[in-house]
């Protein structure tokens, strides 16, 4: 058996165009791979490994190519499906909305625990406390590709792909269709979990012809970890997979452990980027909101509010401008420190600005930022290009009459 690696060239090719499915264009492998691809690769009895072509949009984009010890395809039985439909409570407001994130209840399960709370047909968001890890069952989106972000909590990602450790302020991007289970450390989780129609991706303008991160990039290829410490269970038995597809959860009992891959190589696979290595790129004068972008799908934009020095012309004024969200929705999500343009905020807090109407810093706030030179402040941002709905969830830890928190009192 042989396990020869060959350094990764790319011809003249508009390599580009792959991109608009996946993000992370680097190629990676682990474990035991054949010389060519499609081909013969033996176990040491004789028999042959079970190769599967991993990929979320047909034959077209990119893709890893899967060695597994036991074809990927053994049924042994299916349970009861149940619903994990969001229920809309609200789709039509032009109000300013705020949520109390940190008051979604803790569940053991998992599953349980995702509580979506803003939803449109191009993405969900929701926010979790699981308590238990997953470790009686493996998770499988067909749905959607997901991005976790860990706000309280540590742990373990597994995949077939290898292990990832996770930590406060880490994304972790899961192309759909990957299984995988999340181990954590300790009881005490929150995650703000987008689930994408459409695949996560850097922006473009970040990348080269080549997929290669520009040097005008607020992160590179060193920022983004990549699964490792490859482990092949060789196991036969009975193993839950909870498959959701069109927001019903399959139980599906299969015969051979899901991590059963002796090797894999390609282009499509899980990774974690830490929303503390972004760096933050400044300016004389207050910069716009394109410029924290770290993620975007079709119809939406992800971006990362850190901790940065403040504009330095003489008469700059660090907080934002007012600002007409006509074609947007704009939810921000506060993870730590004071937030410049916001009064009152507390960790975990949710706002919603909806499109067609302006919003802009609390009153005070321009004033009293003027000769501030930095901010300590750590935030999610999540910019649709379709109305959010309100799920019956976000209603119940709705904050009232945020949207008169403009109004000055004297």
């Amino acid at each position: 058996m042989h396990n020869i690696q060959y350094p990764f060239t790319v011809r003249k090719i508009k390599l580009n165009l792959c991109f608009n499915y996946y993000t992370m264009s680097h190629y990676h492998s682990l474990g035991k791979i054949p010389h060519k691809r499609h081909t013969q690769m033996r176990k040491p009895d004789g028999s042959l490994y079970a190769e599967e072509l991993f990929s979320t949009h047909g034959f077209s984009n990119v893709y890893s190519l899967i060695y597994h010890c036991h074809p990927p395809t053994m049924i042994k039985s299916a349970g009861e499906p149940f619903s994990r439909e969001p229920k809309i409570a609200m789709k039509r407001s032009l109000l300013h909305q705020s949520f109390q994130g940190f008051k979604v209840e803790p569940e053991d399960d998992y599953i349980k625990s995702k509580k979506p709370v803003l939803v449109n047909n191009d993405l969900h968001i929701s926010l979790a406390a699981p308590r238990k890890s997953t470790t009686d069952y493996f998770l499988k989106n067909a749905d959607a590709d997901e991005l976790i972000f860990i706000h309280e909590g540590s742990g373990t990602f597994h995949s077939i792909y290898g292990s990832m450790d996770f930590g406060y302020g880490d994304y972790i991007v899961i192309p759909r269709g990957t299984i995988f289970q999340l181990h954590f450390n300790t009881p005490e989780n929150r995650l703000l979990v987008v689930d994408s129609f459409s695949a996560i991706q850097t922006p473009k303008r970040y990348r080269n012809e080549f997929g290669q991160f520009e040097e005008h990039s607020p992160y590179c290829e060193r920022d983004f970890r990549k699964p490792q410490n490859l482990q092949t269970h060789d196991e036969t038995g009975e193993f839950t997979v909870m498959i959701k597809k069109e927001n019903i959860v399959y139980p599906f009992i299969y015969a051979t452990h899901p991590f059963d891959a002796i090797g894999w190589d390609g282009f499509c696979y899980p990774y974690i980027f830490s929303i503390h290595d972004f760096e933050p790129i400044t300016g004389r004068i207050h910069l716009p909101p394109p410029i924290h972008q770290t993620f975007e799908g079709h119809n939406f934009v992800v971006c990362s509010f850190v901790p940065r020095m403040y504009d330095y012309h003489p008469l700059s004024i660090p907080v934002p401008y007012n600002h007409s969200n006509i074609d947007s929705d704009e939810v921000l999500y506060y993870v730590d420190g004071n937030f410049m343009s916001r009064k009152n905020v507390t960790k975990g807090q949710i706002t919603l600005h909806p499109g067609g109407i302006p919003h802009g810093p609390h009153p005070g706030l321009v004033e009293k930022s003027l000769g501030a030179k930095e901010t300590k402040e750590l935030a999610v941002m999540i910019d649709t290009f379709k109305p959010l709905w309100l799920t019956e969830e976000a209603l119940r830890i709705n904050i009232p009459d945020y949207y008169k928190s403009w109004i000055e009192h004297g």
